[in-house]
């Protein structure tokens, strides 16, 4: 069993409330027997304080015999060959980036420590996120356009998404584009990020017989949207969800565990809308 650890946020000390049952979409099941640590931990992208945490707290895991693969956002299912090769054989996190062939628009000096744990403990390293060309490929011809016939019957993606799940989905989107969005805009951008969730949830029951660690936006990791959302209820049942949030998005229902971290000083993001 985990051991749950305790967050600060602060010097500060909360107790954070659970969310409740799971509401999986998703029908399929994993025939597995044991009880390997799932994780989700997420983080805000550009916030080096929540990076640094995440680590600490992860490190903080390893100490005994759980080694679990460590599925990356940051990585293109289409690098997995490459991001294979490079945990073989690199003795750097730089060597890993180079090889697999970091993609454009990550922060990768963010990412070096957890490479570096990665290769440290041997975890294995999966590219669990779609490459900007499948997204594209979703939003214009949906979801086959990346998902075969078995997975889309299996995750009821053949089916009109859920509405309330569909709503907030919307809302998030819209929000974090600074409600300047046209509809048509959002509804495809919709589509795109259920296809990312899909493909994580696919892969972190793939990689569940032996634990696994999914690593990606708060966004994608909390229980009322993002990949849980997607996980078969004996999956979901297992998983710890850790968000590591600014103060505007703490909220103790989403998260099982959350570490509230300063604020980055960043330019405005909704500027490049109201020109």
């Amino acid at each position: 069993m985990v051991k749950q650890w305790q967050v600060l946020t602060a010097g500060l000390t909360s107790t954070l409330l659970v969310a409740g049952a799971s509401a999986a979409v998703a029908s399929t099941t994993v025939s597995q027997n044991n009880n390997a640590p799932l994780w989700m931990m997420g983080e805000v992208h550009d916030n080096a304080e929540g990076h640094f945490y995440r680590l600490k707290d992860l490190e903080a895991k390893l100490g005994g015999q759980w080694r679990p693969a460590l599925l990356m956002e940051q990585f293109n299912v289409e690098q997995q060959p490459e991001l294979t090769k490079a945990w073989q054989t690199c003795q750097s996190a730089q060597c890993v980036i180079d090889t697999a062939g970091g993609v454009k628009g990550w922060d990768w000096g963010m990412y070096k420590p957890l490479i570096a744990l990665a290769l440290k403990y041997e975890l294995p390293l999966v590219a669990a996120n779609l490459s900007s060309q499948q997204v594209k490929a979703v939003m214009q011809s949906g979801f086959s356009a990346v998902f075969d016939a078995q997975i889309i019957k299996a995750y009821k993606l053949d089916q009109p998404l859920p509405q309330p799940w569909l709503d907030n989905q919307r809302k998030m989107i819209d929000q974090s584009h600074c409600n300047a969005l046209p509809a048509a805009a959002t509804d495809s951008m919709v589509k795109a990020q259920a296809a990312r969730d899909v493909m994580f949830a696919k892969l972190m029951g793939q990689y569940a017989s032996g634990g696994a660690v999914l690593i990606a936006g708060n966004g994608h990791v909390r229980r009322d949207l993002g990949v849980y959302q997607w996980l078969p209820a004996d999956l979901a049942s297992r998983v710890k969800i850790a968000g590591y949030v600014e103060p505007a998005g703490a909220d103790t229902l989403i998260y099982d565990i959350m570490r509230v971290i300063n604020e980055h000083k960043r330019a405005d993001p909704c500027a490049q809308f109201k020109k």
